[in-house]
């Protein structure tokens, strides 16, 4: 197939955007834009691995448009307002920062940088969770718990919270990992503490708006969802699956979905009228909401270990998700899977080491971002599995990447990379 040719987007694309594009009239590149929008949050605008972007095959070496050398860390490139903010260890210190680069170019618009308490880990000393842009401020979580509210447009330190501090929470092996998640007026974060499991802060002033549970914290971060004619948040902690009140923080339910080696690292996602949720001793479960919003189980697959790579739904029938186990060599596979059984219905064997990212299109088409640098795209097929383009984007990485306005945005253990595949 023909990739598709990107002309000028909707009003919303910010003016950056434009005038890059501008320049780039009559290439032809992978995406096309249905409508216009920036990826500003863990896993995407709507938290699910889904982007407006219509991903169209590929042919010849990707195009690096601008590729610039950042701080170390695995926390995920976001992308709003003609900006892409990234949350990095300073080098040689114990101190994190946030950068934001101009979308078009890759220039530096700012960077703000704070002490933190000293960590150490054998996968890196940088941050692990990913920033969350809205309402003209930017929430990021720390890899020592460290909460922070930067100003967009400067870059200013509005309030911070060292959590594990104030909350007298341990800090996690690999480090804290959460992503901030907004609901309305508050920030929500899982902390890990004695009757602080999850924090929600006001996003005005930091003040605490509620906490909740005595649940130790894992790598998961929360998600909201509308359900039973309600919101509801949903969170792994170390002791399970929990249905929360956004509002209050009062905890409907709790599944008891327990990692032996306290490892939970993917989000929750919504399939449908049902819950997913996964860790990689346990495997997955399927999890869905009577009348009173308790939990009834759908199905359970013990074979289906995630690691950290988040699954994706595609389609009403299916879901695609990437397993990995703890034995070696490292090695990671991606499944086709039915919904409403949690069968596994094919297999593509060693998409990766430990991790591969997936972000769906609007044409139901699936990214693949594998850990060794290898981005592919595949044509989902509940029979069979079927790549269309492959490419080699970068060095080795376990961020997620961002779709947003006809590129993608990633980095890896080096560099911060904006991609257009084209030819």
């Amino acid at each position: 197939m023909r990739p598709c040719i990107t002309f000028s987007t909707t009003p919303r694309t910010p003016a950056p955007y434009k005038t890059g594009l501008g320049i780039l009239t009559g290439l032809l590149v992978f995406v096309c834009s249905a409508q216009a929008e920036d990826w500003n949050t863990w896993l995407g605008p709507r938290r699910d691995c889904s982007s407006s972007e219509k991903f169209e095959p590929w042919k010849g070496n990707p195009k690096v448009e601008w590729k610039i050398p950042v701080g170390e860390g695995h926390s995920s490139p976001v992308v709003a307002n003609g900006r892409v903010y990234l949350h990095t260890r300073v080098k040689g210190k114990e101190a994190e920062e946030l950068a934001a680069y101009d979308a078009a170019t890759g220039k530096t618009a700012w960077t703000t940088s704070y002490p933190r308490g000293p960590f150490q880990s054998v996968f890196g000393f940088g941050p692990r969770g990913t920033p969350t842009v809205a309402n003209g401020k930017i929430f990021t979580f720390g890899v020592t718990g460290i909460l922070s509210c930067f100003n967009e447009a400067d870059g200013k330190i509005l309030w911070q919270h060292d959590t594990l501090t104030q909350f007298n929470a341990a800090n996690l092996f690999f480090g804290a990992s959460c992503s901030p998640l907004l609901y309305k007026d508050k920030v929500i974060v899982q902390v890990g503490g004695q009757g602080a499991s999850l924090v929600a802060f006001n996003t005005g002033d930091g003040a605490v708006a509620w906490k909740s549970l005595n649940d130790k914290a894992t790598y998961s971060s929360p998600i909201l969802c509308d359900l039973m004619g309600a919101t509801s948040l949903f969170a792994l902690t170390q002791q399970g699956l929990v249905c929360l009140d956004p509002e209050t923080g009062k905890q409907f339910w709790k599944y008891p979905l327990v990692d032996r080696l306290n490892e939970s690292s993917t989000t929750p996602i919504l399939l449908g009228e049902t819950i997913l949720a996964s860790s990689v001793t346990f495997g997955s479960v399927g999890i869905k909401l009577d009348e009173g919003r308790q939990y009834i189980q759908s199905w359970k697959n013990g074979s289906l270990t995630c690691y950290f790579a988040t699954p994706v739904p595609v389609g009403k029938d299916h879901v695609y998700m990437v397993t990995g186990g703890l034995l070696p060599p490292p090695e990671s596979h991606l499944h086709c899977v039915d919904i409403k059984t949690g069968k596994i219905l094919w297999t593509k064997k060693k998409v990766g080491q430990y991790h591969a990212s997936l972000i769906k299109g609007a044409n139901n088409r699936l990214l693949m971002l594998e850990d060794t640098g290898h981005l592919t795209l595949i044509e989902p097929d509940g029979k069979e599995y079927k790549e269309l383009s492959r490419s080699k984007v970068c060095a080795h990485t376990w961020a997620h990447p961002a779709a947003a306005n006809a590129r993608i945005f990633l980095r890896d253990d080096k560099d911060l990379l904006c991609v257009n595949l084209g030819q």
